[in-house]
């Protein structure tokens, strides 16, 4: 029952949308897409003034134009301060901020946020993880709250 509850949490969650900006292809397949690195953007959802991008791979192919490939963990992150901060909420230590399914059903790519209070800084983790095994790749990117 568990399982299931974490399946469709994901699910759920996955639909949390960034906007595209843009890819670049990596290598070519003949038959559907090309594998490619895609550059995505979102904001904070619970601070308002910051926004991250994320590229990710993606994986091409008969499978990956049909949603069934499974991508590598490799990504990248970088958060930025685009306004003023406020924040909309009380903050949790890594709080899920961003998620994206990357494989049908078993593995996503997450972002979540930390605050370093000592420093007056946000931390954003971007990682893989699976049901059973995750990925030790990971990237980070920091915030330091700074009046506008």
């Amino acid at each position: 029952m568990k399982f299931i509850a974490s399946c469709l949490l994901v699910l759920i969650l996955s639909s949390v949308s960034a906007e595209e900006i843009g890819k670049v292809d990596t290598a070519f397949k003949l038959l559907g897409a090309n594998h490619s690195i895609v550059i995505e953007a979102f904001d904070d959802p619970k601070v308002t003034g910051v926004a991250c991008h994320l590229s990710r791979a993606k994986t091409g192919g008969i499978k990956g134009s049909l949603g069934l490939a499974e991508d590598t963990s490799d990504a990248s992150i970088a958060c930025r301060q685009v306004g003023p901060i406020e924040f909309n909420d009380k903050l949790k230590q890594g709080e899920r901020v961003f998620t994206k399914k990357t494989s049908l059903i078993f593995k996503s790519m997450q972002v979540v946020r930390f605050y370093d209070a000592k420093r007056n800084t946000l931390v954003y983790l971007v990682y893989s993880d699976k049901v059973i095994d995750g990925s030790p790749k990971n990237a980070i990117s920091t915030v330091p709250i700074q009046k506008w």
